[in-house]
């Protein structure tokens, strides 16, 4: 009877427990974005698909080159299926996506998850890299500006940002080569060391791409902080209490402002992240990293439709993620940010 007695509060406090959890906005909120991105990413890889068969030539020719005859044309159209009519082309993709395979590459031996796996370490650490120095960059100056506007820091800044704004990440990339790689050889122009072989020589590899990546970013992200902390000190309530309560300017401006700024910043970096994911493309091309973004260019480059597919797969796929992890992070930042459930 005892036992009984114990168990069954018990059970009844552990299922109360799983019905808050399921309750809960943000699994909520998790759930419905994971669902929505279903139609999302097979949109994506569809229009993809359509793209690259919309492209001149097939991928039989640009492997074999201009040497083959029709008939070893053929011949190795039918072996990789590319004699098929589209639709029944992508649907076998689709199938074997769903059963979690991602086919074979046509122009090597090797699986579409084998290069994602060999491939896919070496974009993200550069994105990694490449954020770190944004933030390392834009937060500070953006406090820096705001502190004293149309000050020479702010006007020196404005002026700098605009700069990095609107120069092209390959002539920045090409006069970062120039300058820290040949007139002044610090950072090797091209390469990469894999982290394994020692952290110093890989981040010496990825500093030049990186700030390739960054220095636009940072940019932009300094003017819309300082834009936004300007617009936080002059109109927000919370503003006018802290200043009445006796707390200094630098106070007010890092303690106060720049914690409500962070949430704008989060919904520009989440909107930027595609843009971010997409500049690696050019950079790893520009200094031969052996990332996602060179293989990309080299599979449209053989129309290797396994790998293009794998690839755009797992770009929209990190982009979905990430914003809905921006959208966590909003409750982080300002608790009275709730995820409740829409009623339309």
């Amino acid at each position: 009877m005892n036992a009984s007695v114990t168990v069954q509060p018990a059970r009844r406090a552990g299922g109360a427990r799983a019905r808050r959890l399921a309750s809960s906005p943000a699994l909520r909120l998790s759930g419905r974005r994971l669902l929505s991105a279903i139609p999302v990413l097979w949109g994506v890889t569809f229009l993809t698909f359509l793209t690259l068969n919309a492209l001149p030539g097939d991928a039989a020719s640009a492997l074999l080159g201009i040497n083959a005859t029709p008939a070893e044309i053929r011949a190795f159209s039918i072996k990789l299926h590319l004699n098929e009519p589209l639709w029944v082309r992508y649907g076998h993709w689709l199938g074997g996506v769903v059963h979690g395979n991602l086919g074979s590459s046509l122009a090597s031996p090797q699986t579409v998850a084998s290069v994602l796996e060999q491939r896919l370490p070496v974009t993200l650490e550069l994105v990694a890299y490449a954020l770190v120095i944004t933030f390392v960059v834009s937060i500070p100056l953006a406090v820096l500006c705001a502190h004293r506007p149309r000050g020479l820091t702010d006007r020196l800044c404005m002026v700098l940002s605009m700069c990095g704004i609107s120069i092209a990440p390959y002539v920045l990339g090409l006069l970062l080569v120039l300058f820290f790689a040949v007139d002044i050889p610090i950072f090797p122009a091209i390469g990469y060391q894999s982290i394994g072989a020692g952290i110093a020589g890989n981040l010496k590899d990825l500093t030049l791409p990186a700030i390739v990546v960054a220095l636009p970013l940072a940019a932009f992200y300094t003017r819309f902080l300082r834009a936004d902390l300007l617009e936080q000190m002059q109109s927000e309530d919370y503003i006018v209490t802290a200043r009445a309560k006796g707390l200094g300017p630098w106070r007010v401006l890092t303690q106060h402002a720049l914690r409500n700024s962070f949430i704008g910043l989060l919904t520009v970096i989440g909107l930027n992240l595609a843009t971010l994911i997409g500049s690696t493309v050019i950079v790893e091309q520009i200094f031969s990293l052996p990332g996602i973004g060179y293989e990309l260019l080299q599979a449209i480059s053989n129309r290797d439709v396994p790998v293009v597919e794998g690839i755009v797969l797992v770009f929209g796929a990190v982009v979905v993620l990430a914003n809905l992890a921006t959208d966590l992070l909003y409750g982080v930042l300002d608790p009275r940010i709730r995820h409740v459930r829409s009623r339309s």
